[in-house]
């Protein structure tokens, strides 16, 4: 089977974009992974989203995206896994190429929060969890990773403010980033005084509500020439695994054993071990769900992966770099 190349990428800025809806902003950033990618010509597209039908009133992403795009016939697709939306299209163009049925695929990550407010968008995000159990008893995402979050600090004794070096270091990296939301370094002060949004869950324990756009072309190496104008790169392993949907149904709810499982079949595939890792790109839509994804791929012990934050031990300078880009 033949080795997967990102050969171009794109992205826009994350931020607030009210003068343009979600085909605009996948369209930026597919022309810049296009242009990056040496104008190489896409034959499936995989976007990924997960709310344009509640937040945009617009479903059938993947042949909007490739119409606007100036891309039609060819094979296109929305993949949906709520949060791991992107993620997951990802991987459908990774197999896609890795099979050798697809020379050149194209996947795009797009998001457009900002059209709807308060409620309407708390009730979008409820749908990501189990309607009949969850939701309907008004169980939201930050809800329930404030549910988790005051349980992991009970259940290993953590202090108050030990999850803050999260966000600490996002807030730091986030500086050198042109397309960061909020380029701007905060103070463990500064965290200490944050609005509480779901206790134990302040304003920086969580990502903010943005729109924005990321693409990435994928291809095979004998596709491309034997001199490109900039770095190529392999990936060398991709796995996805899924739990329970609902909490209460896990057998451990402060251990992700699919972060465990995709983690470690990505690393064999790859012929690597923990120790071979360089940096370490966790999904932080909430502090608590980064300290259980260290724990769980192995950087940390259970109850000790807050400790690897407030050590600095993630920062760029740190023993396993995170949020290198500033985080979600």
């Amino acid at each position: 089977m033949t080795d997967v190349i990102i050969a171009g990428i794109g992205q826009t800025q994350v931020g607030e974009h009210w003068d343009i809806g979600l085909r605009d902003l996948a369209f930026a950033a597919i022309q810049d992974a296009i242009k990056d990618a040496g104008g190489l010509k896409p034959q499936s597209l995989f976007v990924g989203n997960m709310l344009a039908p509640n937040l945009s009133n617009q479903a059938h992403l993947g042949v909007l995206i490739a119409d606007f795009a100036g891309l039609i016939g060819i094979e296109a697709v929305t993949v949906e896994a709520a949060g791991a939306s992107g993620g997951a299209a990802l991987r459908q163009g990774y197999l896609a190429v890795k099979s050798g049925l697809v020379d050149v695929a194209l996947v795009v990550g797009v998001e457009k929060f900002t059209d709807k407010v308060g409620s309407s968008v708390d009730a979008a995000l409820a749908n990501t969890g189990d309607a009949d159990f969850e939701a309907v008893q008004g169980m939201t995402p930050a809800a329930q990773a404030a549910l988790l979050m005051k349980r992991y600090m009970h259940e290993y004794q953590v202090p108050a403010d030990g999850f803050a070096g999260f966000a600490l270091t996002a807030h730091a990296n986030a500086v050198a980033n042109p397309n960061a939301m909020f380029r701007k370094a905060i103070k463990l002060e500064t965290y200490a005084k944050a609005e509480m949004v779901s206790d134990p869950l302040n304003m920086f324990d969580m990502a903010p509500n943005a729109d924005g756009a990321a693409a990435v072309i994928l291809t095979r190496r004998d596709l491309l020439p034997s001199e490109f104008p900039h770095p190529l790169v392999k990936i060398a392993g991709s796995a996805a695994s899924s739990d329970t949907l609902a909490l209460h149904d896990r057998k451990d709810m402060l251990f992700f054993d699919t972060a465990q499982l995709s983690a470690g079949k990505a690393m064999k595939q790859a012929g690597v071990i923990l120790d071979d890792i360089d940096l370490f790109e966790y999904h932080d839509t909430f502090s608590i769900y980064a300290t259980l994804q260290l724990e769980a791929v192995g950087f940390a012990i259970k109850g000790k992966g807050w400790k690897l934050a407030a050590d600095n031990e993630i920062g760029l300078k740190g023993r396993i770099p995170c949020a290198t880009m500033g985080g979600m």
